[in-house]
C-alpha cells in the first residue's frame, strides 16, 4: 500500500541511466518515493491512469510519443497527477509548449537535487490547495464577525490602485511601495502590493527581499485555478506588515503571463485585500493595458520636465481614447527640484490638475533603497514621507487626515503646492 504521507512520483524518461538518476535522488528525501518509471509517452500514459502519482516527471523528448503529447492527454484523464517538464532545451518556444499542454514547471538538465525536489514540492502544495477547494465547503460566516481577511472584506471590494508612467525614471516603483506601506500604516487594513512591471521588476531589491522567494511565475500554467488560497502560497510577508506578489525572476518567464492571467490575479486580490497597489511599466503591451484596465485609479507619475510633459500629454490623449479618462489622477514627483517647469505651467499644458505632488528628496531616497527599508518607515517624519501619507489619505478617502498629513509650507519658486482641486 502507498505511504499516504508520502509524495508519489512518476518518471518519464526515454534513457534508462536518466530515469535511475531521478530515482537516487529522489530515494534521499523522506517525504518522496517513487510510484513507477516510465520509458515512452504511452507507457506513462497507462501508468498515471493505474497509479495516480501525485507528481509526474517528464521528458520532453522521447521516440514513441513526445512529452508535451503526453503531457496534454494525462493532464484531461489525470488532471490531480501535475506534470514537471524536462529537457537539455531551454528554448522559449519549448517552454511556452509544455505550459499550454498542461505542466505545471519545466526543468532543464542537468537538475541539481535542490532544483528537483523544491519544484516537486511545490507542485504538489498548489495541487493539495487546488484539491481543497473542490472538496472543503466553503466557511459559513458568524454574525459576530471575525474569520479570515477574507471574510472580512467579503461584503466589500478592495481598492486597485495602478501605477502608470509613460517614461522611465520617474521614480515609479518606489512610490507605489512606499504608498503601499503608507495605507497599511494609516488605515491599518489588509494591503498587498503587486510587482506588474513583469520583465524587470525592482519591489524586491527596494524591500531587500529573498531572491529565492516565490514569484508570479510560481502560478504559471494554474492561473484559471489560483483561487484566494492558491495566490496565498505565492504571496511573501514583509516587515512592514504588507504582502507582496514579486515579478518573475528573469524576462523569459514574463512572456508566459498574459493580460488575462494579471486580471484574474487582481481581481482574486481584491476579495481578500482592502487595497491592491500594483506596480506597471512603461509600455503598452496588452498586459499592462489590462493591469489598468481593471483598476479603481490609475496614479500616472510624472516629473516636471519637458520629456516627462511630453509623453503625459499624448498618454492622456491615449485614456480618453480607452476610458480611463476618470479614473486617472496626476501624481507629480520631485515637484521642488530646481529647474522644474512651474505645476501651473502643467496643468495649463495638460488641461488638468495636479492633485498630487511629492517633494524631491534624493538623499532620503538613496538611503532607504540601499538600506532596503521603505522610507515611510526609515524617515517617516521627512517630507517626502509626509507627502506619500497624504497621497495614501486621499485615496483611503480619509480628507482630515490629508489635510493634518502634510503641514502647509512656503511656496515655492517653482509655484505652489496644488493638493486642492482633484478631479
Amino acid at each position: 500500500m502507498p505511504d499516504p504521507e508520502k509524495i508519489r512520483i512518476l518518471i518519464v524518461d526515454d534513457i534508462a541511466d536518466t530515469r535511475e538518476n531521478l530515482a537516487k535522488l529522489i530515494g534521499f528525501e523522506p517525504d518522496l518515493e517513487i510510484a513507477g518509471m516510465a520509458s515512452g509517452g504511452q507507457m506513462a500514459i497507462d501508468l498515471a491512469k493505474r497509479e495516480r502519482p501525485n507528481v509526474i516527471l517528464m521528458d520532453i523528448n522521447m521516440p514513441d510519443m513526445d512529452g508535451i503529447t503526453a503531457t496534454e492527454i494525462i493532464a484531461n484523464t489525470v488532471p490531480e497527477s501535475p506534470i514537471i517538464m524536462m529537457s537539455i532545451q531551454g528554448e522559449q518556444d519549448y517552454l511556452r509548449r509544455s505550459m499550454l499542454a498542461g505542466a505545471r514547471e519545466f526543468l532543464v538538465k542537468p537538475i541539481s537535487t535542490d532544483e528537483l525536489v523544491n519544484a516537486i514540492r511545490h507542485v504538489h502544495e498548489l495541487e493539495k490547495v487546488k484539491r481543497a477547494r473542490y472538496t472543503q465547503p466553503a466557511p459559513v460566516q458568524s454574525a459576530g464577525g471575525g474569520g479570515t481577511v477574507m471574510s472580512l472584506l467579503s461584503r466589500e471590494k478592495g481598492k486597485i490602485i495602478s501605477f502608470f508612467s509613460p517614461k522611465g525614471g520617474v521614480g515609479r516603483t518606489t512610490i507605489a511601495t512606499n504608498l503601499a506601506v503608507a495605507l497599511h500604516q494609516a488605515t491599518g487594513k489588509p494591503v498587498v502590493l503587486v510587482d506588474g512591471s513583469l520583465p524587470f521588476g525592482d519591489v524586491a531589491v527596494i524591500l531587500n527581499m529573498s531572491p529565492k522567494a516565490k514569484t508570479i511565475a510560481d502560478l504559471v500554467g494554474s492561473f484559471d485555478n489560483a483561487d484566494a488560497e492558491v495566490l496565498e502560497t505565492v504571496l511573501v510577508s514583509h516587515s512592514t506588515g504588507i504582502k507582496v506578489l514579486l515579478a518573475p525572476p528573469t524576462p523569459e518567464a514574463a512572456e508566459l503571463i498574459t493580460g488575462a492571467n494579471m486580471k484574474h490575479v487582481l481581481e482574486v486580490l481584491r476579495e481578500s485585500y482592502a487595497y491592491v497597489i500594483v506596480d506597471t511599466w512603461p509600455s503598452f503591451l496588452e498586459v499592462v493595458l489590462t493591469m489598468l484596465d481593471v483598476a479603481d485609479v490609475i496614479i500616472t507619475l510624472m516629473t516636471l520636465e519637458i520629456t516627462s510633459l511630453k509623453n503625459v500629454r499624448v498618454f492622456m490623449e491615449i485614456t480618453e481614447k480607452l476610458g480611463y479618462d476618470e479614473k486617472v489622477q496626476l501624481v507629480a514627483n520631485r515637484n521642488d527640484s530646481s529647474g522644474g517647469i512651474k505645476p501651473s505651467d502643467v496643468e495649463a499644458s495638460l488641461g488638468r490638475k495636479i492633485p498630487h505632488t511629492i517633494v524631491s528628496d534624493g538623499r532620503t531616497l538613496v538611503l532607504a533603497v540601499n538600506r532596503g527599508v521603505p522610507f515611510v518607515i526609515s524617515h517617516r517624519d521627512s517630507q517626502v514621507s509626509k507627502d506619500i501619507f497624504t497621497l495614501a489619505a486621499r485615496l483611503s478617502g480619509d480628507e482630515e487626515q490629508a489635510a493634518n498629513a502634510a503641514p502647509a509650507k512656503p511656496a515655492q519658486k517653482q509655484g505652489l503646492r496644488l493638493f486642492g482641486g482633484a478631479r
